[in-house]
């Protein structure tokens, strides 16, 4: 069975970034890839942060919204637990990473994945057991 592997929001975000093709079709292409080999993970607060972003910045309409969130929860969601605030809180302390990319990086490791596809962290980079990969400069 594949690595599971963890999706940062900024991948669900170019999934809709008409304006940036090759972006978009590469996070359409890795997002086909996790659904269908049952190896994508999110979190609710990757969930927050997109719907944030849809409404703010992209000015998507609700309905497409909760249709893409219909779509999201196929994969494996992590809920963000004190656990899961207090791992996060350890990290951005002890690898000097901001704390809500820490939350993101402890879902992770709290999940079992063994990669977290980010564009925002140091591609390349192993934190908790989870190594970090930018999949808009690496070939997935």
């Amino acid at each position: 069975m594949a690595d599971r592997s963890f999706i940062d929001t900024n991948v669900l975000v170019y999934a809709e970034a008409s304006d940036a093709p090759d972006k978009q079709q590469t996070a359409l292409a890795l997002l086909k890839q996790l659904y269908e080999t049952g190896t994508g993970v999110l979190s609710t607060q990757v969930l927050q942060e997109y719907c944030n972003v849809a409404i703010q910045k992209l000015r998507l309409p609700a309905a497409h919204i909760r249709a893409q969130l219909d779509m999201y929860e196929q994969f494996e969601i992590v809920q963000v637990t004190p656990a899961i605030v207090r791992a996060g809180l350890d990290l951005n302390q002890t690898r000097s990473v901001a704390f809500y990319d820490a939350l993101i990086i402890a879902s992770a490791q709290a999940a079992g994945c063994k990669l977290l596809f980010s564009e925002d962290l140091n591609t390349g980079e192993v934190i908790a057991g989870v190594r970090l990969l930018d999949p808009f400069i690496l070939k997935v």
